[in-house]
């Protein structure tokens, strides 16, 4: 109560002695009166760094959208909520920018006229804090819809996998896999046409037995801009099917394979520039279970990790474009599980009760980068290194190695309440779009974890 009581006296001096303000960011000698004021609190809310509206329609909202009239003079006061460096900047209006605070209660004001109608960003220009969830939107006059609005979401649920084979024999099994070339949504405000398995990123988890004579039939529609095809590092033979599956648009390409050995393994396009195809999108999983099965758990998730070369830099707004350039300098600009930026953190909700044993079938589709797979807060009982199934699995490891065109399985128990982070430890990427969300429900366990009466919220 006290924090909130301290910023709206800062507010009302704010408001009281400077009903004339002036403006080094847009013209040094320029003065104005605001025809809209909003005040902003930086702070820590579901584990990222934020604004939050304080008064009127934006009230407790994070990030809030400003909407404002064309033409109208603008200032926003920007109160210091969490003790940490942080500005806010609006580069579309003649490069507006506040000044730096430090210190909880500490404030500054950012001004500018809104000369221009459509939708633009503004956010904390300190590094790491933008990516971190640091930007909002403003609107002026009737705004403009994002171009990429309507794109349709491919992301892949890590709930959308097949129930276990469980103690059968080996049998016959039929599988099809239609490319598809979508523009699908990356992230908030832009989108990316996908090269897909089957219109999702990842493709479908595929599930068989060792024994099992499975074919594969590789649809590739007239539609499509490109040839197909697909490897399963699972396949005893040319190309891992690759060879034979060369689809052009309009052609069907076949092939039957039998599943010699038991493990985890990943698939993918393989028509060249193979590259080109699998950072599009164009990558899976299938698991050959060993006899008698897998050990039974209570929750069972599929996450694969990718990467992007967009021509335009990481959150730019709209639809984005590949660059060859990159790609071949391994210089990417998104890094993804399940393809998009929030397919683990905002779309699909994951979720376990404390006292289940969980485990996530974790791939890298790449194509170029490893990934150092954590779970922040967890502590894995087995890692299944490199997918194999039948060796016996390493014990209490806190994170596991992943080649690109890789795999592990990992399983654990959940022991308390809260939300867990899935991450790359290579944790600059997490300011690339590689985070994901894993929800635990139940009771709390002084004994497991002791807050000492602080509130930890969902961090």
């Amino acid at each position: 109560m006290r924090v909130k009581t301290l910023n709206y006296l800062l507010l009302f001096v704010a408001i009281l002695f400077t009903p004339w303000v002036t403006t080094a960011a847009n013209d040094a000698t320029a003065q104005y009166t605001p025809d809209v004021t909003f005040t902003l609190r930086t702070a820590i809310a579901d584990g990222r760094l934020v604004y939050i509206g304080q008064g009127g329609e934006i009230d407790g909202k994070v990030n809030p959208t400003l909407n404002v009239k064309s033409g109208a003079m603008v200032q926003i006061n920007l109160i210091n909520g969490d003790g940490a460096l942080h500005d806010i900047v609006a580069p579309d209006f003649n490069n507006a920018k506040s000044d730096q605070v430090s210190g909880q209660g500490s404030s500054t004001v950012l001004a500018f006229r809104a000369d221009k109608d459509g939708e633009f960003a503004y956010w904390c220009s300190v590094p790491g804090h933008r990516p971190a969830g640091m930007e909002g939107l403003i609107v002026v006059g009737e705004g403009r819809v994002a171009p990429d609005i309507d794109a349709e979401d491919l992301t892949l649920s890590p709930m959308d996998l097949p129930d276990p084979i469980g103690d059968r024999g080996p049998t016959t099994l039929e599988y099809t896999l239609e490319t598809m070339e979508k523009v699908g949504k990356l992230d908030n405000g832009s989108s990316y046409k996908f090269w897909t398995f089957g219109g999702t990123v990842p493709g479908p988890f595929l599930r068989v037995r060792e024994g099992d004579t499975v074919t594969i039939n590789l649809k590739n529609p007239e539609s499509s801009t490109m040839i197909h095809s697909v490897d399963f590092h699972a396949v005893t033979g040319p190309g891992g099917g690759a060879a034979v599956t060369q689809a052009a648009p309009g052609q069907t390409e076949s092939f039957t394979f039998k599943a010699l050995q038991p493990g985890l393994y990943v698939y993918h396009c393989a028509t060249p520039m193979v590259a080109h195809h699998i950072t599009n999108g164009m990558y899976g999983m299938i698991l050959v279970e060993p006899e008698g099965g897998l050990d039974p758990v209570d929750k069972e998730f599929y996450v694969m990790q990718g990467e992007l070369y967009t021509t335009e830099d990481f959150g730019t707004r709209g639809e984005l474009s590949f660059s060859i350039d990159k790609l071949l300098d391994e210089d990417f600009e998104y890094m993804i599980f399940n393809g998009s930026v929030n397919s683990l953190k905002s779309i699909h909700n994951m979720t376990a009760q404390v006292g289940e044993t969980v485990r996530i079938f974790f791939g890298v589709g790449g194509p170029n980068a490893t990934s150092s797979f954590h779970v922040i807060g967890e502590i894995f009982d087995r890692v299944y290194h490199e997918g194999a199934l039948t060796d016996p699995p390493l014990h209490n490891v806190q994170t596991t190695t992943v080649a690109p065109g890789g795999s592990t399985m990992v399983e654990f128990q959940v022991d308390y309440p809260g939300r867990y982070i899935l991450v790359d430890h290579a944790l600059s990427r997490a300011e690339r779009g590689l985070a994901g969300f894993l929800t635990v429900e139940g009771e709390a366990d002084s004994s497991v974890f002791d807050a000492h009466g602080k509130d930890i919220g969902d961090h």
